[in-house]
């Protein structure tokens, strides 16, 4: 017989009686897993408080930051110690890793995060050859040097863009071959599918270099397009009862819930991380 408790933390647990009549705990928290949120979901959910407590309410307990988060590092922890999370990664804009990447570095130390996740090029910082993303890969095995100096890690965030192929290769797998086996991936696998390929493949391309997954779904040709096509957890297109076991396989270390564009910020990310707890495997382990 099986009785469930109410939710704790945001992530179910049974309570089950076993044949001698003991109990014991069937599953595991939101809290327990490696789940965490990317802030720039929530960018347009009130206060950064607001935003916060959003995260809390989800039972999620790790996020990945924006910048800076228009706040001071000391601000910034103060707030993520009131609400219980930490963070696991920023997503640092490349420009500002050139400019002055002591001061990210110096910023996400006081914030207790050592992973640097460069997240966007604009259009115009795009190579347009195969020996310009190689360029671009030696350029980011420099910058892992300077961070793996000070104790950090550097990652790459894909969109569509890097999906193009040259001589068969991706220019995202051609820029990360440059880089170096330091550099981590962080596959965004809405965008991998949106650039034509499949994510349970494309996952064992990177086999031992995956930082991270950004979990996000897209909706159905035609449909969400006031939210730029994309759906929450679970709910679009994309296989996640493959996807997950090959993105453990890959060694993924954290599942990333995002949305770039949604409607209800805080229902997606509760959304998110009641599938992600349902539905990880039983090897998902922080």
């Amino acid at each position: 017989m099986t009785f469930a408790t109410p939710a704790v933390l945001g992530g179910l647990v049974a309570v089950t009686m076993t044949a001698s009549g003991a109990f014991a705990q069937d599953a595991r928290t939101t809290a327990d897993l490696p789940i965490a949120v990317q802030m720039y979901t929530l960018r347009d959910h009130g206060t950064l408080d607001e935003q916060f407590a959003a995260v809390q309410a989800a039972g999620i307990t790790a996020v990945e930051t924006v910048g800076m988060q228009d706040s001071t590092a000391e601000d910034l922890s103060a707030m993520m110690a009131e609400y219980g999370v930490e963070a696991i990664s920023t997503h640092a804009q490349l420009d500002d890793l050139r400019a002055d990447a002591q001061a990210v570095i110096d910023f996400n130390k006081a914030i207790g995060n050592d992973v640097i996740t460069v997240p966007y090029l604009a259009e115009e910082a795009r190579p347009t050859d195969a020996a310009g993303w190689t360029a671009l890969g030696e350029e980011l095995a420099a910058l892992s040097e300077t961070l793996q100096a000070e104790d950090m890690t550097l990652a790459y965030h894909n969109h569509d863009f890097e999906m193009v192929e040259f001589d068969g290769r991706t220019a995202l797998e051609i820029m990360m071959e440059a880089a170096g086996e330091d550099v981590m991936a962080e596959l965004d696998l809405a965008w991998v599918a949106r650039g034509g390929l499949d994510p349970v493949e494309y996952l064992g391309r990177f086999d031992g270099r995956v930082f991270a997954i950004h979990a996000k779904d897209n909706a159905p040709e035609g449909e969400a397009e006031d939210e730029r096509g994309f759906k929450a957890l679970g709910e679009g297109t994309l296989d996640w009862d493959a996807i997950l076991p090959a993105a453990e396989e890959a060694g993924a270390q954290w599942y990333i819930i995002e949305h770039d564009q949604p409607i209800d910020a805080a229902e997606v990310v509760m959304t998110g991380a009641t599938f992600l707890t349902e539905n990880l495997p039983d090897s998902a382990t922080r």
